[in-house]
């Protein structure tokens, strides 16, 4: 299982020219799931991705995460 996770400030999914889903602030995850990944696996990682700290603070570090920020979550699975 791959994660690709970029930081938005919106993001949205459209199919044949249609918004499916769209977010404004957070996070926007590329998932990449192959046969051989197991449900430890994907828990794993959903426990890990809300704790990355990903967002500006009031001084400009990298130190806060998207729950902290009140951010979205966009999942978009990639198939080859």
């Amino acid at each position: 299982m791959r994660a690709v996770i970029q930081r938005v400030s919106s993001a949205s999914v459209m199919i044949d020219s249609v918004i499916k889903s769209s977010i404004s602030t957070g996070l926007l995850i590329l998932l990449g799931v192959e046969v051989n990944d197991t449900a430890e696996d994907a828990e794993k990682l959903a426990a890990k991705i809300p704790k990355l700290r990903i967002f500006n603070d009031a001084s400009g570090q990298m130190n806060l995460s998207c729950s902290d920020v009140g951010g979205d979550y966009i999942v978009v699975s990639q198939f080859t």
